[in-house]
């Protein structure tokens, strides 16, 4: 099969797709072979050895994924041969095939795609994780996401949404205020301009936020945090603008606000109930039309590098997928 193989930390760009050996099916796990890999920045910090831990070399990269299982270990009763999946792993996803826990998988409703499922897991747990079960977010209340057009940012408008949220996604361009405005956001915002915070006010009348949905970072985070009302929360997701942020602590102690990070990929191991409990609830809500499949740009697997650079030259809008066995 072919794979994206790193063999050494290193930029994507240099990168190539290599033939590998099929994944061997241990107990409790099946092989799935591959129509779709969802991409984020993660990954390419990942491959160039910078994310928060690193993944023993040689490794494929890519946590989720889309397709049809092939074969299943011994003990396995669901899923079976020739069933619609999608799911997340550590790693592995950017592969013909990979071999996961059959315990990791989800089926795909009639009604989503390879392309769209394969885009769902990492961001709508994300999402599902940070406004659900940490911020508590609920009907009415504002919430403001940073990053709106981009993957992590679009799940959060839909999943506010379906709570009953007032929404308002913030974006850097008018083509992206314009695509967050589509997918469901209220109202949109220019987090670039000078006098942004005054504009936001203006919005809503003079009420604060109550929860910031944050995969920005950088100059933007502190303006953010200071529209947050007594007791809001500050989600801190990702760093899509490449600086990590410093905060004067003394505008939590007068706001009485929470500062709360938000990393999905830990959920698995420390909650493994939560885990459970929002993948299912994910599936659900797909399948009964609660939260709408996720936009996509969409890429063939030989284009790899053309989907990496829509990334981290941040002119993506939605989530990027790379196709592959169409």
């Amino acid at each position: 099969m072919r794979a994206l193989l790193v063999s050494n930390y290193t930029s994507v760009d240099v990168l190539r797709l290599q033939d590998v050996p099929s994944p061997v099916v241990a107990r409790g796990y099946v092989r799935v072979r591959v129509k779709a890999a969802g991409i984020g920045f993660v990954d390419a910090l990942k491959i160039a050895g910078r994310y928060q831990t690193k993944d023993a070399l040689p490794f494929v990269p890519g946590m989720e994924f889309s397709g049809i299982v092939d074969e299943v270990g011994d003990d396995v009763t669901q899923p079976k041969v020739g069933d619609r999946v999608f799911g997340s792993a550590p790693r592995g996803a950017l592969a013909e095939e990979i071999s996961v826990a059959a315990a990791e998988l989800s089926r795909i409703p009639d009604n989503v795609s390879f392309v769209q499922a394969a885009a769902v897991p990492v961001n709508y747990l994300t999402a599902a994780y940070g406004l659900i079960e940490l911020a508590e977010l609920h009907a009415g209340q504002n919430l403001l996401i940073l990053g709106g057009a981009g993957g992590t940012g679009t799940a959060a408008i839909k999943i506010g949404k379906m709570i009953g949220a007032h929404v308002i996604a913030g974006a850097a361009s008018e083509e992206k205020r314009a695509f967050v405005r589509a997918q469901g956001a209220d109202q949109a915002i220019d987090y670039t301009a000078e006098e942004w915070r005054k504009t936001l006010a203006e919005m809503t009348g003079g009420r604060p936020m109550d929860v910031v949905f944050d995969a920005v970072g950088g100059d933007i985070s502190p303006i953010a945090f200071r529209t947050l009302g007594w007791r809001g929360q500050h989600l801190v997701v990702g760093f899509a603008a490449g600086k990590i942020p410093a905060l004067p602590l003394n505008i939590a102690l007068l706001k009485g606000a929470s500062l709360v990070g938000v990393d999905s990929a830990q959920i698995r191991k420390r909650e493994p109930d939560t885990y459970d409990r929002l993948r299912n609830d994910i599936a659900a809500w797909l399948e009964t039309g609660a939260v709408e499949a996720p936009p996509t740009m969409v890429f063939p697997f030989e284009r790899f590098l053309d989907a990496f650079e829509a990334i981290s030259s941040r002119r993506a809008v939605g989530k990027i997928v790379v196709e592959m066995n169409p």
